[in-house]
């Protein structure tokens, strides 16, 4: 990479790797990677064991700790890649909690307050990616992770994001996206399905490819 800074977020539903494709494209270009809080949250077992008891600190925990990442890439001098982006917090998680009766109208209100403020001192990243999957391979991607917490996730609530996420991203005005249909992509064992992904964001980036040197050949990252 040159010194032009780029900025990255990978945006999807639960199990569609978002956290493998962040530390596969950090290594190809160097990028600084910001992963999910996920080992670290207080709230997550207990949000899936009570989703109306525990959705509104859920969420202002992932609020906080994403515009904290945020924040931290726009103010640094290194280009970076965000597994999952503050955007999603407010447009999908919160959205689909209350519009679900999961989530009190008072505390969704104090939410969105809270998020149009703090999002309004954000530079918005060069480009959000949006990895795409079907429900079918979602479960079959979180049943591979075996987190225990995550096994009771019902199948209406997968299906509510990824509508929730395909709205977004219809909507999403704020820098340029990608979306990419992942059901049948293998990027993690396939290279050629990788760099295919590679493309894309070089592609997508307009004149950003100008700022890539020669790509060095990887082999398949696993995990």
């Amino acid at each position: 990479m040159s010194s032009q800074k780029i900025f990255i977020a990978v945006a999807g539903n639960i199990g569609t790797g978002k956290t493998t494709l962040t530390q596969m494209l950090s290594s190809r270009f160097g990028w600084q990677p910001h992963f999910e809080c996920v080992a670290e949250n207080p709230y997550l077992a207990d949000f899936y064991a009570d989703m109306n008891r525990w959705s509104f600190p859920l969420q202002v925990f992932f609020l906080n700790k994403r515009f904290c990442a945020h924040q931290e890439v726009t103010q640094g001098t290194d280009s970076a890649i965000q597994d999952r982006s503050i955007y999603e917090d407010a447009n999908i998680f919160a959205r689909n909690l209350y519009e679900q009766g999961q989530m009190e109208e008072r505390d969704y209100q104090n939410y969105l307050e809270l998020y149009t403020t703090m999002s309004g001192y954000l530079t918005p990243p060069d480009l959000v990616i949006y990895l795409k999957k079907s429900l079918p391979r979602l479960k079959e991607q979180i049943a591979l992770r075996g987190r225990d917490y995550e096994k009771a996730i019902p199948d209406e609530y997968l299906s509510n994001l990824t509508k929730y996420y395909d709205d977004w991203m219809v909507r999403y005005d704020l820098g340029k996206k990608l979306v990419i249909p992942s059901d049948e992509l293998d990027f993690v064992n396939n290279p050629q399905d990788f760099e295919g992904i590679v493309d894309q964001i070089i592609s997508t980036l307009d004149q950003r490819d100008l700022f890539f040197e020669k790509r060095p050949q990887i082999s398949a990252i696993s995990g």
